[in-house]
Protein backbone atom coordinates (compact mmCIF):
# COMPACT_ATOMS: atom_id res chain seq x y z
CA UNK A 1 0.00 0.00 0.00
CA UNK A 2 1.36 3.51 -1.19
CA UNK A 3 2.48 5.59 1.51
CA UNK A 4 -0.04 8.46 2.60
CA UNK A 5 1.32 11.98 1.40
CA UNK A 6 0.11 15.23 2.58
CA UNK A 7 -1.65 15.83 -1.06
CA UNK A 8 -4.16 13.01 0.18
CA UNK A 9 -4.75 15.25 3.22
CA UNK A 10 -5.17 18.01 1.27
CA UNK A 11 -7.92 16.18 -1.23
CA UNK A 12 -9.66 14.73 1.54
CA UNK A 13 -10.16 17.90 3.65
CA UNK A 14 -10.85 19.64 0.20
CA UNK A 15 -8.03 22.19 1.20
CA UNK A 16 -4.70 23.60 -0.03
CA UNK A 17 -1.68 21.72 0.97
CA UNK A 18 -0.22 25.15 2.28
CA UNK A 19 -3.26 25.14 4.58
CA UNK A 20 -2.86 21.24 5.87
CA UNK A 21 0.74 22.34 6.47
CA UNK A 22 -0.41 25.36 8.31
CA UNK A 23 -2.77 23.43 10.27
CA UNK A 24 -0.87 20.55 11.26
CA UNK A 25 2.68 22.82 12.20
CA UNK A 26 0.16 24.69 14.50
CA UNK A 27 -0.18 28.19 13.03
CA UNK A 28 -2.82 30.65 14.04
CA UNK A 29 -3.77 32.05 10.91
CA UNK A 30 -6.06 28.78 10.24
CA UNK A 31 -9.68 28.94 11.19
CA UNK A 32 -10.59 26.42 13.68
CA UNK A 33 -13.32 24.68 11.30
CA UNK A 34 -10.69 24.26 8.76
CA UNK A 35 -7.96 22.81 11.18
CA UNK A 36 -10.17 20.35 12.76
CA UNK A 37 -11.47 18.95 9.02
CA UNK A 38 -7.62 18.40 8.34
CA UNK A 39 -6.88 16.84 11.49
CA UNK A 40 -9.55 14.88 10.92
CA UNK A 41 -8.99 14.39 7.78
CA UNK A 42 -5.31 13.42 8.71
CA UNK A 43 -6.23 10.98 11.70
CA UNK A 44 -8.76 8.87 8.76
CA UNK A 45 -5.62 8.66 6.75
CA UNK A 46 -3.10 8.14 9.43
CA UNK A 47 -1.09 10.35 7.81
CA UNK A 48 2.25 11.29 9.54
CA UNK A 49 4.39 13.68 8.87
CA UNK A 50 8.12 12.94 8.21
CA UNK A 51 9.76 14.48 11.90
CA UNK A 52 13.05 15.00 10.14
CA UNK A 53 11.95 16.46 6.64
CA UNK A 54 9.53 18.66 8.82
CA UNK A 55 11.89 20.48 11.08
CA UNK A 56 14.71 21.02 8.16
CA UNK A 57 12.00 22.47 6.14
CA UNK A 58 9.98 24.76 8.59
CA UNK A 59 13.55 24.81 11.30
CA UNK A 60 10.75 23.88 14.24
CA UNK A 61 10.46 20.75 16.76
CA UNK A 62 6.80 20.86 16.84
CA UNK A 63 7.83 21.03 20.35
CA UNK A 64 6.73 23.28 23.11
CA UNK A 65 8.71 23.62 26.54
CA UNK A 66 7.20 23.57 30.32
CA UNK A 67 9.33 24.72 32.93
CA UNK A 68 7.19 24.52 36.27
CA UNK A 69 9.15 25.19 40.14
CA UNK A 70 6.88 21.27 40.98
CA UNK A 71 5.13 18.56 39.31
CA UNK A 72 4.12 17.31 42.40
CA UNK A 73 0.45 18.17 43.73
CA UNK A 74 -2.85 18.96 42.34
CA UNK A 75 -2.23 22.23 40.90
CA UNK A 76 0.27 21.32 38.65
CA UNK A 77 -1.70 18.41 37.67
CA UNK A 78 -4.62 20.40 36.62
CA UNK A 79 -2.03 23.47 34.76
CA UNK A 80 -0.87 20.82 32.53
CA UNK A 81 -3.71 18.76 31.72
CA UNK A 82 -5.05 22.28 30.03
CA UNK A 83 -1.82 22.71 28.59
CA UNK A 84 -1.83 19.36 26.98
CA UNK A 85 -5.10 19.27 25.69
CA UNK A 86 -3.90 22.64 23.67
CA UNK A 87 -0.63 20.99 22.46
CA UNK A 88 -2.73 17.92 21.23
CA UNK A 89 -4.76 19.64 19.11
CA UNK A 90 -2.17 21.46 17.43
CA UNK A 91 -0.47 18.01 17.32
CA UNK A 92 2.69 19.54 19.67
CA UNK A 93 4.87 17.64 21.59
CA UNK A 94 5.81 18.85 25.16
CA UNK A 95 8.72 18.89 26.79
CA UNK A 96 8.18 19.25 30.66
CA UNK A 97 10.88 20.01 32.91
CA UNK A 98 10.56 21.27 36.77
CA UNK A 99 13.21 23.30 39.15
CA UNK A 100 11.59 21.79 42.23
CA UNK A 101 11.10 24.74 44.01
CA UNK A 102 14.73 26.01 44.26
CA UNK A 103 14.84 29.24 42.21
CA UNK A 104 18.34 28.36 41.73
CA UNK A 105 18.11 25.90 39.53
CA UNK A 106 15.63 27.48 37.18
CA UNK A 107 18.56 28.98 35.20
CA UNK A 108 19.74 24.98 34.54
CA UNK A 109 16.33 24.51 33.39
CA UNK A 110 15.74 27.19 31.02
CA UNK A 111 19.01 26.68 29.09
CA UNK A 112 18.55 23.13 28.88
CA UNK A 113 15.30 23.53 26.65
CA UNK A 114 17.58 25.86 23.80
CA UNK A 115 17.88 24.13 20.84
CA UNK A 116 15.34 21.67 21.97
CA UNK A 117 11.93 24.01 21.49
CA UNK A 118 9.72 26.59 19.34
CA UNK A 119 8.63 28.22 22.58
CA UNK A 120 8.97 28.20 26.03
CA UNK A 121 6.00 27.95 29.47
CA UNK A 122 7.44 29.06 32.28
CA UNK A 123 5.75 28.99 35.83
CA UNK A 124 8.13 31.29 37.66
CA UNK A 125 6.52 32.65 41.20
CA UNK A 126 9.42 34.09 42.50
CA UNK A 127 9.90 37.82 43.29
CA UNK A 128 13.32 37.46 41.84
CA UNK A 129 11.79 36.14 38.62
CA UNK A 130 12.45 38.98 36.20
CA UNK A 131 16.16 39.12 36.36
CA UNK A 132 16.12 35.05 36.68
CA UNK A 133 14.34 34.95 33.47
CA UNK A 134 16.36 37.97 31.91
CA UNK A 135 19.35 36.26 32.47
CA UNK A 136 18.53 33.04 30.78
CA UNK A 137 16.13 33.16 28.46
CA UNK A 138 16.94 33.81 24.73
CA UNK A 139 15.10 37.51 23.39
CA UNK A 140 14.58 35.41 19.63
CA UNK A 141 12.86 32.82 21.45
CA UNK A 142 8.87 32.77 21.66
CA UNK A 143 7.52 32.52 25.30
CA UNK A 144 5.06 33.02 27.71
CA UNK A 145 5.41 33.50 31.38
CA UNK A 146 2.55 32.09 34.19
CA UNK A 147 2.42 33.73 37.25
CA UNK A 148 5.52 35.99 37.60
CA UNK A 149 5.97 39.45 39.13
CA UNK A 150 7.25 40.59 35.54
CA UNK A 151 8.82 43.46 34.87
CA UNK A 152 9.70 43.17 31.03
CA UNK A 153 7.16 44.57 29.00
CA UNK A 154 8.75 42.18 26.09
CA UNK A 155 7.28 38.67 27.16
CA UNK A 156 4.12 38.17 27.72
CA UNK A 157 2.68 37.13 31.30
CA UNK A 158 -0.67 35.32 32.27
CA UNK A 159 -1.72 34.86 35.83
CA UNK A 160 -4.46 35.02 38.34
CA UNK A 161 -5.84 38.22 40.32
CA UNK A 162 -3.91 37.13 43.82
CA UNK A 163 -4.95 40.48 45.40
CA UNK A 164 -8.82 40.49 44.23
CA UNK A 165 -8.90 37.00 45.05
CA UNK A 166 -8.15 37.74 48.46
CA UNK A 167 -10.15 40.95 49.32
CA UNK A 168 -13.14 38.66 48.00
CA UNK A 169 -12.72 35.69 50.53
CA UNK A 170 -12.14 38.00 53.46
CA UNK A 171 -14.74 40.03 51.98
CA UNK A 172 -17.39 36.56 52.18
CA UNK A 173 -15.43 35.83 55.78
CA UNK A 174 -16.45 38.99 57.40
CA UNK A 175 -20.29 38.80 55.44
CA UNK A 176 -20.39 35.68 57.56
CA UNK A 177 -19.82 37.33 61.02
CA UNK A 178 -16.44 36.54 61.38
CA UNK A 179 -14.15 39.27 62.73
CA UNK A 180 -10.77 37.02 63.83
CA UNK A 181 -9.81 35.80 60.79
CA UNK A 182 -6.00 34.40 60.67
CA UNK A 183 -4.28 33.54 57.23
CA UNK A 184 -1.49 30.74 56.93
CA UNK A 185 0.48 32.56 54.21
CA UNK A 186 2.64 30.95 51.57
CA UNK A 187 6.61 30.93 51.07
CA UNK A 188 7.87 33.97 51.81
CA UNK A 189 9.87 34.29 47.99
CA UNK A 190 6.71 33.57 46.39
CA UNK A 191 4.78 36.30 44.55
CA UNK A 192 1.28 34.59 44.63
CA UNK A 193 1.72 34.15 48.37
CA UNK A 194 2.63 38.27 48.42
CA UNK A 195 -0.43 38.88 46.65
CA UNK A 196 -2.82 36.85 48.62
CA UNK A 197 -1.20 38.46 52.05
CA UNK A 198 -1.26 41.82 50.76
CA UNK A 199 -5.28 41.19 49.86
CA UNK A 200 -5.62 40.10 53.28
CA UNK A 201 -4.30 42.63 55.20
CA UNK A 202 -6.06 45.42 52.66
CA UNK A 203 -9.24 43.89 53.37
CA UNK A 204 -9.15 43.37 56.99
CA UNK A 205 -7.92 46.92 57.59
CA UNK A 206 -10.37 48.26 55.41
CA UNK A 207 -13.57 45.58 56.77
CA UNK A 208 -12.78 44.94 60.57
CA UNK A 209 -10.61 48.01 61.74
CA UNK A 210 -10.12 46.98 64.57
CA UNK A 211 -9.11 43.75 64.11
CA UNK A 212 -4.94 42.84 64.40
CA UNK A 213 -3.99 40.56 61.70
CA UNK A 214 -2.74 37.24 62.45
CA UNK A 215 -0.53 35.46 60.36
CA UNK A 216 0.70 31.84 60.27
CA UNK A 217 3.69 30.91 58.17
CA UNK A 218 3.09 28.23 55.21
CA UNK A 219 4.56 26.65 52.42
CA UNK A 220 1.84 26.16 49.96
CA UNK A 221 1.71 21.93 51.20
CA UNK A 222 -0.27 19.85 53.56
CA UNK A 223 2.18 19.94 56.01
CA UNK A 224 2.70 23.26 56.67
CA UNK A 225 -1.40 23.53 57.14
CA UNK A 226 -1.28 20.92 59.54
CA UNK A 227 1.38 22.39 61.36
CA UNK A 228 -0.77 26.31 61.17
CA UNK A 229 -3.78 24.51 62.67
CA UNK A 230 -2.27 22.65 65.36
CA UNK A 231 -0.70 26.38 66.18
CA UNK A 232 -4.01 27.80 65.98
CA UNK A 233 -5.79 25.18 68.21
CA UNK A 234 -3.22 25.74 70.95
CA UNK A 235 -3.54 29.62 71.07
CA UNK A 236 -4.94 31.45 74.14
CA UNK A 237 -7.60 32.89 71.96
CA UNK A 238 -9.10 31.18 69.00
CA UNK A 239 -10.01 32.56 65.52
CA UNK A 240 -13.12 32.86 64.29
CA UNK A 241 -11.58 31.20 60.84
CA UNK A 242 -8.71 31.00 58.84
CA UNK A 243 -8.35 31.66 55.32
CA UNK A 244 -5.14 29.65 53.91
CA UNK A 245 -3.22 31.03 50.84
CA UNK A 246 -4.15 27.67 49.23
CA UNK A 247 -6.31 24.89 49.83
CA UNK A 248 -3.50 22.21 50.24
CA UNK A 249 -2.59 23.88 53.40
CA UNK A 250 -6.48 24.56 54.09
CA UNK A 251 -6.89 20.53 53.83
CA UNK A 252 -3.85 20.07 56.00
CA UNK A 253 -5.50 22.55 58.88
CA UNK A 254 -8.72 20.43 58.56
CA UNK A 255 -6.88 17.43 59.38
CA UNK A 256 -5.18 19.19 62.18
CA UNK A 257 -8.67 20.50 63.41
CA UNK A 258 -10.11 16.79 62.99
CA UNK A 259 -7.50 15.49 64.85
CA UNK A 260 -8.69 17.70 67.88
CA UNK A 261 -11.86 17.60 67.47
CA UNK A 262 -12.56 20.86 66.76
CA UNK A 263 -16.02 21.37 64.46
CA UNK A 264 -15.66 23.07 60.76
CA UNK A 265 -17.00 25.82 61.04
CA UNK A 266 -19.01 25.35 64.19
CA UNK A 267 -16.09 25.96 66.25
CA UNK A 268 -13.40 27.39 63.59
CA UNK A 269 -14.21 28.33 59.91
CA UNK A 270 -12.03 27.55 57.02
CA UNK A 271 -11.15 28.69 53.47
CA UNK A 272 -8.63 28.49 50.83
CA UNK A 273 -7.31 29.12 47.46
CA UNK A 274 -6.89 27.61 43.88
CA UNK A 275 -10.36 24.99 44.17
CA UNK A 276 -8.33 21.79 43.61
CA UNK A 277 -10.64 19.14 42.39
CA UNK A 278 -9.98 17.63 46.14
CA UNK A 279 -11.78 20.52 47.65
CA UNK A 280 -15.53 19.55 47.25
CA UNK A 281 -15.00 16.35 48.14
CA UNK A 282 -13.40 16.33 51.64
CA UNK A 283 -16.07 16.99 55.21
CA UNK A 284 -16.92 19.25 55.03
CA UNK A 285 -16.73 21.10 51.32
CA UNK A 286 -14.14 23.74 51.66
CA UNK A 287 -14.88 26.96 50.70
CA UNK A 288 -12.69 28.52 48.40
CA UNK A 289 -11.45 30.98 45.57
CA UNK A 290 -11.90 29.33 42.58
CA UNK A 291 -9.34 29.85 39.77
CA UNK A 292 -9.52 27.81 36.45
CA UNK A 293 -6.48 26.17 36.57
CA UNK A 294 -6.65 23.87 33.39
CA UNK A 295 -7.92 27.23 31.47
CA UNK A 296 -4.63 29.17 32.79
CA UNK A 297 -2.50 26.32 31.18
CA UNK A 298 -4.58 26.55 27.95
CA UNK A 299 -4.91 29.62 27.29
CA UNK A 300 -0.87 30.06 28.02
CA UNK A 301 -0.53 27.01 25.25
CA UNK A 302 -2.56 28.94 22.94
CA UNK A 303 -0.71 32.04 23.23
CA UNK A 304 2.30 30.58 23.04
CA UNK A 305 0.91 28.49 19.70
CA UNK A 306 0.11 32.50 17.91
CA UNK A 307 3.61 33.99 19.28
CA UNK A 308 5.63 30.85 17.27
CA UNK A 309 3.21 31.01 14.46
CA UNK A 310 4.66 34.91 14.39
CA UNK A 311 1.48 36.55 14.71
CA UNK A 312 1.44 39.67 16.56
CA UNK A 313 -0.22 39.66 20.10
CA UNK A 314 -1.84 42.47 21.39
CA UNK A 315 0.13 45.12 23.87
CA UNK A 316 -2.27 44.49 26.95
CA UNK A 317 0.43 43.71 29.44
CA UNK A 318 -0.44 40.93 32.13
CA UNK A 319 -3.24 39.20 31.61
CA UNK A 320 -5.17 38.03 35.05
CA UNK A 321 -7.86 35.74 35.42
CA UNK A 322 -10.23 36.56 38.02
CA UNK A 323 -10.61 33.88 41.02
CA UNK A 324 -14.47 33.26 41.40
CA UNK A 325 -15.72 32.82 44.83
CA UNK A 326 -16.99 29.05 45.71
CA UNK A 327 -19.14 28.99 48.43
CA UNK A 328 -19.36 25.36 50.57
CA UNK A 329 -19.62 23.95 53.90
CA UNK A 330 -16.67 25.08 55.52
CA UNK A 331 -17.06 28.91 56.03
CA UNK A 332 -20.13 29.13 58.02
CA UNK A 333 -22.51 30.73 55.23
CA UNK A 334 -25.78 31.02 56.04
CA UNK A 335 -26.85 29.51 53.13
CA UNK A 336 -24.75 27.34 50.61
CA UNK A 337 -26.36 25.91 47.64
CA UNK A 338 -24.18 23.46 45.86
CA UNK A 339 -24.17 23.63 42.27
CA UNK A 340 -22.49 21.12 39.23
CA UNK A 341 -18.74 22.13 38.92
CA UNK A 342 -17.91 22.33 34.92
CA UNK A 343 -15.05 20.39 34.94
CA UNK A 344 -16.74 17.33 36.24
Amino acid sequence: MASVTIKDVARVAQVSVATVSRALNGHGNVAEEVRNRVLAAANDLRYTPHAAARSLSSRRTQTLGVVLPDLHGEFFSELMRGIDQVARQHRLHLLVSSYHGNPDEQGAALRAMRGRVDGLLVMSPYVAAPTVLGDHLEASLPRVVINSQNASPDITALGVDNYGGAVAMVEHLVACGHRRIAFIGGPADNFDAHERLRGYRDALARLVPDAEPWVLPGDFDEASGHRAGREVLAAAERPDAVFAANDMMALGCLFAFAQAGARVPGDIALAGFDDIPLARYVHPSLTTMRVNIAELGARAARQLIVQIAGEALPATGALALVPELSVRESSGAASVMPRPDPRF
